[in-house]
């Protein structure tokens, strides 16, 4: 089976748009959400209905609960809590249950699917070592599982040394953002999994992101929000 695999939209639909173009362009059987569809960004309901729509499977994030409950809001940045205000006003009362109902964790074709850490996924950890890494490999029984949460993509194998991604080892792999990646580059993420084949590529995909600060700058939300999509950061 041939999966797609995003995560981390934060309501930027012109990332959104231009990865489900090129996810439209592949053959691929389903595709999976790693959480938090909402926050930052200007277009949460039109992000979360296209996800609702396209994805067979879709985790819990930390902006999603934040934005749905206000649970754990006060753990945001500055511009994190004003985003996420703006966008729990933006969502109708339906839309909000939906965020709420959302699972941590799910395990589907073979893979496990969450939002930070099978290890604690309710506490929005980033892994931040080796060993802290290595613990979460008896969190989960697939060989694969995929993670979003630090807009960074990597490959983390059980095993030192190894970095492809390949039959014989168990991996945690962190697909990166669609709506606001971290690394260095403005592009947004996409991933694509085949299971039989344990194959694994990650791509980048070019956008409006003048668009996208500009829509966020319409909706009044900071500036700097918009001014941070175009440097990956």
């Amino acid at each position: 089976m041939q999966i797609a695999l995003i995560s981390d939209v934060h309501s930027n639909l012109q990332a959104l748009e231009a990865v489900m173009e090129r996810i439209d362009g592949v053959s691929v059987d389903t595709i999976f959400c790693l959480g938090d569809v909402v926050g930052y960004g200007a277009d949460p309901s039109a992000c979360l209905e296209i996800v609702r729509e396209r994805c067979s499977g879709i985790v819990l994030g930390n902006h999603d609960l934040a934005v749905s409950t206000g649970l754990h809001a006060s753990y945001l940045p500055k511009d994190g809590r004003k985003a996420a205000r703006q966008n729990r006003k933006a969502l109708s009362e339906g839309e909000l249950e939906f965020l709420k109902s959302l699972p941590y964790f799910l395990e589907e074709e073979a893979c496990s699917l969450v939002h930070a850490t099978p290890l604690t996924p309710e506490r929005w950890i980033r892994l931040s070592s080796f060993q802290l890494s290595q613990a979460q490999f008896d969190c989960f029984e697939t060989d694969v599982c995929f993670m979003g949460h630090s807009h960074k993509p990597s490959v983390i194998s059980d095993k030192l040394g190894v970095h492809q991604v390949r039959h014989g080892h168990r991996y945690l792999i962190n697909i990166g953002s669609v709506g606001q990646p971290r690394d260095g580059d403005p592009r947004a993420c996409v991933a694509f999994f085949n299971t039989e084949r344990c194959e694994y590529r990650l791509e980048r995909i070019e956008y409006d992101i003048e668009k996208a600060a500009e829509r966020i700058k319409e909706e009044g939300l900071p500036k700097r929000l918009g001014k941070r999509l175009a440097i990956g950061v």
